[in-house]
């Protein structure tokens, strides 16, 4: 059903955009005719936003992975800086926040480590709705800010990093095995406001995948037990996740292409000062708007790179 209703809403999309391109090209005809320069005016700006749409419905057609229908995990890390970099991360994750609010995701916080004066140092939140993965599953890697720092009073320009990690929600139509021999489990104390187990008691799960290193934790849960099965989801996403991206590189290294598949890859700029511009480093899209993509604006960043990588390179 869930397949169903997917090949439904594309179908549908075709005949809309078929229909509206009709009906524009038949009201363009007519208002020249008669000269009415304003309906024509009109009638072309629906063509406008009628390609945005068509543009935005082929991009959802490359959204055909194996898990890109999938909700999301998304992780924020603040790089090297102190107060600086917490802040900046806050600022990213604020930015996916409202981007998932303003195209109906539903987002929960898994884990939060609160910065020691302000923002955050990470964060893990879960954004939930139809191909939630497949619409940001390109925005792993680093994040650059230069801006003047409102941390100093000098009002020096600096220079700042946060790292963004994007996995898979799992369903249970992928097995992934994980020996337990292979997990170390740690309990810890929740950090900030909550219900009355938050600060009270060791609730709040880690879990570390040894032979990887790749570690999952959440506190979001009312239970330690509610928190471990939910570290564990975690866990099996950023497996996955990595084991992808593995495929992914071999793939590319077979047909002689370079890839900025993984982490630690700068993927975007954003510059506050002197001049105020967000530049994609790999799709080389930017916006002079820097206030729009960090208020959520940033669907032409998804746009252009999930197009860049669904195109075969060059060799």
């Amino acid at each position: 059903m869930k397949e169903r209703t997917f090949l439904e809403s594309g179908i549908n999309a075709v005949k809309k955009i078929e229909e509206d391109l009709q009906n524009a090209t038949d009201l363009i005809e007519l208002a020249e005719e008669e000269g009415e320069d304003d309906v024509i005016k009109e009638s072309h700006a629906s063509l406008v936003d009628l390609q945005k749409y068509a543009n935005r419905k082929r991009i959802e057609s490359l959204l055909s992975g194996e898990v890109d229908s999938n909700d999301a995990y998304l992780q924020v890390n603040a790089g090297a800086g102190g107060t600086e970099a917490q802040d900046w991360a806050d600022m990213v994750l604020r930015m996916y926040i409202r981007w998932a609010e303003q195209n109906g995701y539903k987002v929960t916080v898994l884990e939060q480590s609160a910065g020691e004066e302000a923002g955050i140092k990470s964060t893990t939140i879960k954004i939930e709705g139809h191909q939630a993965y497949g619409w940001i599953k390109t925005e792993t890697g680093v994040h650059r800010l230069v801006r003047i720092s409102p941390f100093d009073s000098n009002s020096r320009r600096h220079t700042s990093f946060a790292s963004v990690s994007v996995s898979p929600v799992i369903d249970d139509s992928i097995d992934i095995t994980i020996e337990p021999k292979d997990l170390r489990v740690d309990t810890y104390r929740s950090q900030g406001a909550g219900g009355q187990h938050v600060n009270t008691t060791d609730s709040a799960v880690r879990i570390t995948h040894i032979p990887t290193g790749i570690v999952a934790a959440c506190q979001n849960g009312r239970s330690q037990h509610q928190n471990k099965d939910m570290a564990m989801e975690m866990l099996k996403a950023k497996l996955y996740e990595a084991e992808l991206q593995k495929r992914q590189e071999a793939q590319a290294q077979e047909h002689g292409e370079k890839t900025d598949i993984g982490w630690g890859h700068q993927i975007r700029s954003y510059v506050l000062h002197p001049y105020q511009m967000v530049k994609d480093l790999r799709t080389q899209t930017e916006t002079t708007n820097s206030g729009a993509v960090l208020d959520g604006d940033i669907n032409d960043f998804l746009e252009s790179s999930l197009s860049y990588f669904s195109q075969p390179k060059k060799i």
